[in-house]
């Protein structure tokens, strides 16, 4: 029987996963199709009965459903429960329907995969106190890195999130722009990434140590202005491409059991965004 799947979200067009899952399908020879679905708020509840009735394997969640959908589930993997936000859902064999959250591990193997595993007991700037840095922050404390400081406009909010890890420091960005010299990763994950109108850096970069590693979570475009400054400033830039892959990557083995080609997927998507 032909299995598939689907993303929610609202807006929706814009998505680079269905093009992306049917790829792999075709690469894995899998009988299997994968379409975007446009769900407004009001209709979430509906909209989740209606997946499951009509027989879908799984589903991802984008914006704004993934804290929403959380009340139509039936469990939560332990990070998703930690996260409080679900981007995959899984239909187990007894017809449940199981949230993950695949975005914050998809952020580390993305890292590590440009720059390495030699790096977790470098001091690590989390820049945002949003729910993509409550994730990344969760997900990197359970792959092993430690020396974690949030770094966000209100610093209450960070602090929250270091109280939940247990582990940790929460600054200012004041504070964390004067102290730049003494990390070695950032991690960029407010609305700065986005090349808008009114863009507008967290704060300065002089102070960036040498030899630091400077990542973004924005994949479109590839080199925000946040990646752009760091470079100028001799960083080695992470894009936000590999972490967008490897959560779909990951989304695909809870579905499938198989973890598909992500090389040759970055490639691809990066010819699409304009190379780099």
């Amino acid at each position: 029987m032909k299995k598939w799947f689907a993303v929610i979200g609202d807006p929706i067009e814009h998505s680079k996963s269905p093009a992306m899952h049917n790829a792999w399908f075709e690469e894995m020879s899998i009988d299997a199709t994968y379409i975007p679905v446009h769900v407004s708020s009001e209709n979430l509840e509906s909209a989740v009965a209606g997946l499951k009735t009509l027989g879908a394997s799984g589903w991802n969640i984008t914006i704004p459903h993934k804290t929403a959908i959380i009340p139509y589930l039936d469990e939560l993997d332990e990070l998703a429960e930690k996260m409080g936000a679900v981007n995959t859902v899984v239909r187990t064999k007894e017809g449940k329907l199981k949230g993950y959250n695949t975005d914050g591990v998809g952020f580390v193997r993305s890292l590590e995969e440009a720059v390495g595993k030699s790096y977790k007991d470098k001091p690590v700037l989390l820049i945002g106190a949003g729910g993509a840095a409550r994730g990344i922050a969760f997900a990197m404390q359970q792959q092993g890195y430690t020396n974690l400081t949030i770094a966000n406009r209100t610093v209450a909010n960070a602090q929250a999130i270091v109280d939940e890890m247990g582990i940790g420091n929460a600054i200012s960005l004041t504070e964390a722009e004067e102290s730049l010299a003494d990390f070695g990763i950032l991690v960029q994950m407010t609305s700065a990434g986005l090349a808008t109108g009114n863009f507008s850096m967290p704060f300065s970069l002089e102070r960036l140590a040498k030899g630091a590693i400077v990542a973004d979570i924005v994949y479109n475009p590839l080199m925000t202005p946040f990646l752009q400054a760091a470079e100028e400033k001799g960083a080695t830039v992470v894009t936000g491409l590999g972490m967008f892959v490897h959560q779909g990557a990951i989304a695909s083995e809870h579905w499938l059991s198989e973890y598909p080609n992500t090389n040759s997927m970055i490639a691809h998507l990066k010819v699409q965004l304009g190379g780099y």
